[in-house]
């Protein structure tokens, strides 16, 4: 004979709740490098400018498509330490402070160079394919940033919480508004951008970091899943897709 069950023989479960884990503590010393090397490499622009009345520098590692194909591909990564302006090296620099420190603690030093790199190859390999003009500056490599924490809160959505939209919608607005002002302002390499925004897309997509958390409450903490080959996936699938576009870019002359 079945028999209806008294209160205290069902079992109980706890309501779901929110539980805080810390982020990795990595101190963004790349980051800290990258802007530093920029910064120097800028004031030797400028010295350049006022005692030799020429910017030997950019002269030296400007993006150009005739020097590139004659064979100076160096030209395809030393843009993002070179800037025309105060402001231009202001603006690149203030973002990469603001989005690289976040980054790096998640992705290592060295699996955030690569990412900033390669993006920044990416961004110039778009230029060098799309657009005759020459080009400098590290937004190349900073749309690859801006992309990358994109991919970031996608595939670690359920581990973020209520914040995945709003964050999602502010970083859409930050690559569109730079955008928009890029194909209504001349003088603006927004092929670059695009490129470096489909660089940090696939080096993040296949070699960012994935979190899943291990243990037992209190004692939780954050394990990345591709940890030890996430640089190696995320830089074979840049060189993969934008190595052939440099072959193009070689061969089909604008």
């Amino acid at each position: 004979m079945n028999q209806n069950p008294t209160p205290d023989q069902i079992p109980q479960t706890q309501p779901p709740h929110t539980i805080k884990v810390a982020m990795p503590n990595v101190k963004p010393y790349a980051t800290y490098f990258v802007l530093g090397v920029t910064t120097f490499v800028y004031l030797l622009q400028l010295a350049g400018q006022y005692l030799l009345k020429t910017d030997v520098i950019a002269l030296l590692g400007v993006k150009d498509d005739t020097l590139i194909r004659a064979g100076e591909l160096w030209r395809l990564i030393t843009p993002v330490f070179l800037h025309a302006s105060i402001l231009h090296i202001a603006f690149n620099m203030y973002a990469l402070f603001i989005f690289g420190r976040g980054l790096e603690a998640r992705y290592g030093h060295g699996r955030f160079l690569l990412l900033y790199f390669l993006s920044g190859y990416a961004g110039n390999v778009m230029s060098f394919l799309l657009t005759v003009n020459p080009s400098l500056g590290a937004s190349t490599a900073i749309f690859g940033l801006i992309a990358a924490e994109g991919v970031f809160i996608i595939q670690n959505r359920k581990l973020l919480g209520n914040r995945v939209n709003r964050s999602l919608m502010n970083l859409l607005y930050i690559a569109g508004v730079n955008l928009l002002i890029g194909f209504t302002t001349s003088g603006v390499d927004n092929w670059g951008h695009i490129g470096g925004l489909l660089g940090g897309f696939l080096f993040a997509w296949f070699g960012g970091p994935r979190w899943k958390m291990e243990g037992f409450y209190p004692s939780v903490k954050l394990i990345d899943e591709r940890e030890g080959h996430g640089a190696f996936a995320g830089t074979v699938s840049v060189l993969l897709f934008f190595i052939p576009l440099t072959a193009l870019g070689w061969i089909w002359p604008k």
